[in-house]
């Protein structure tokens, strides 16, 4: 164990950091308060805003935090507003839902209506087909504020009409690591030709872009944060890190190394249950071991797919089935660890809420937050990021004890495989897609793509 520990350190060694003091780290639990926390820091915003989400949603929650950017603009005109989205996603309707007009849409009817108040909005094409890859890139910058969580922006992320998406929220203001993640995101995205506004027609095609796609593929899986070595003098050091791409992923094999120094406990919280392969052989090794792990994962009633029996039924309403399946497997196959108390796995679920939430925790020492799923898409796919929290002297041990327990207060243990739901007594439609699926061998190509 110990030398797992010492080759992690020296991994961290080779890493660009800054050290903040633990006073500048906040951890907020709740939806509502992040919904509050994020408009006051808009509305009092100095010098800059950059925002990074997959997407910003036609919908009161988007059209309010959208309202707000522009406000801000008006209030000072020297403030630097811009905002990045997948390029992809922007320009469709929600999944399953028939056709509509993507938010491309919304971007520029809203900016028609502040002509004096300019603001950016750019779609990012991280692949030239949306199914290969998306931004999936987290973190709001304001002013010297990182605002970092794994929500993007519409009505359920803000708990708007009272129906919330639950995930984490975490606040960290320190000057040098808000410029690394501007800096990149100017110069890395904005900067890159591949890079187009929205708020200008036509917007170009895929097609016509994918000379400069390829290309910014390219730069993506070499990027990094630009930082000088270990900046700063706080007691918490903070890797960003960033990642594309399933060979030299900065952030798929820290979190490997992370999850293999483990010594006591590993937390992992993961909305959709489909491990990449790599996480499965770590978290098998971790548990031989005797490390205790738990693994928070959303009920399938709490899947942002799931479809009550009641209403109509689409394909992408199995989803939610096809991950409790994983679950299943991963239940037997590690019954014994269960049984002995060394593996908790915890379903989450509360009224008609989703979840979320992703993210480790190492021995009360390290925290990585995080947008990235921990499933094969975002392993090899979407372009992901993450801040790697290191606390040596258990300053954050009291604020992420509480966030725990603030996530484990709505779960259930398995205590048994056989108590997760068999595909047998799935409602008839989804129980014959999964078949279908499975007869063809599709079920292993949507793990890979979903």
């Amino acid at each position: 164990m110990q030398v797992a520990s010492q080759s992690f350190e020296l991994w961290l060694a080779r890493l660009k950091g800054v050290a903040v003091r633990h006073e500048q780290i906040e951890v907020i639990t709740t939806t509502e308060a992040y919904r509050q926390r994020l408009i006051a820091l808009i509305r009092g915003a100095q010098t800059r805003i950059y925002i990074a989400a997959l997407y910003l949603q036609d919908d009161d929650a988007g059209r309010s935090i959208l309202t707000e950017l522009y406000q801000a603009k008006q209030r000072n005109s020297q403030l630097d507003i811009q905002v990045l989205v997948d390029f992809h996603r922007a320009q469709r309707g929600l999944i399953g839902k028939g056709p509509q007009v993507g938010n491309d849409q919304f971007y520029r009817n809203w900016a028609s209506q502040y002509p004096l108040s300019p603001i950016g909005i750019y779609g990012v094409p991280v692949k030239s087909r949306e199914f290969s890859g998306v931004l999936h890139l987290k973190g709001f910058v304001i002013d010297d504020t990182v605002v970092y969580s794994g929500a993007s922006i519409n009505d359920v992320y803000l708990g708007w009409h009272q129906r919330y998406r639950y995930d984490r929220y975490h606040l960290l203001h320190d000057a040098t690591l808000a410029d690394a993640m501007v800096r990149f995101m100017a110069q890395d995205l904005i900067g890159h030709e591949a890079v187009v506004s929205l708020l200008e027609t036509p917007v170009p095609t895929a097609k016509s872009l994918r000379r400069s796609i390829r290309d910014f593929k390219q730069c993506l899986s070499r990027a990094e944060y630009q930082l000088a070595p270990h900046s700063g003098d706080g007691d918490i050091s903070v890797y960003p890190l960033v990642g594309l791409g399933r060979y030299n992923n900065r952030l798929n094999q820290t979190i490997v190394r992370l999850l293999s120094s483990a010594q006591q406990r590993v937390f992992i919280c993961t909305p959709y249950f489909n491990l990449p392969a790599p996480l499965t052989s770590a978290i098998g090794k971790l548990l031989k071991r005797g490390v205790e792990i738990t693994i928070v994962v959303g009920d399938k009633t709490a899947n942002d797919f799931y479809s009550p029996p009641d209403q109509p039924f689409s394909a992408v309403s199995a989803l939610p089935y096809l991950y409790e399946q994983n679950l299943k497997r991963f239940a037997r196959r590690h019954q014994k660890h269960i049984d002995g108390g060394r593996l908790h796995l915890q379903l989450w679920r509360c009224g008609d809420h989703s979840y979320h939430l992703k993210g480790i925790q190492v021995d009360d020492s390290c925290y990585l937050l995080t947008g990235n799923n921990l499933n094969p898409r975002a392993w090899a796919l979407d372009l992901e990021n993450g801040l790697l929290l290191q606390d040596r002297s258990g300053q954050l041990a009291e604020r992420f004890s509480e966030e725990r327990q603030c996530i484990l207060r709505d779960t259930s243990r398995v205590t048994h495989f056989d108590a997760i739901q068999d595909s047998k007594e799935y409602p008839e439609k989804v129980a014959k897609l999964l078949k279908r699926l499975r007869r063809v061998k599709a079920d292993l190509l949507l793990k890979r793509m979903l």
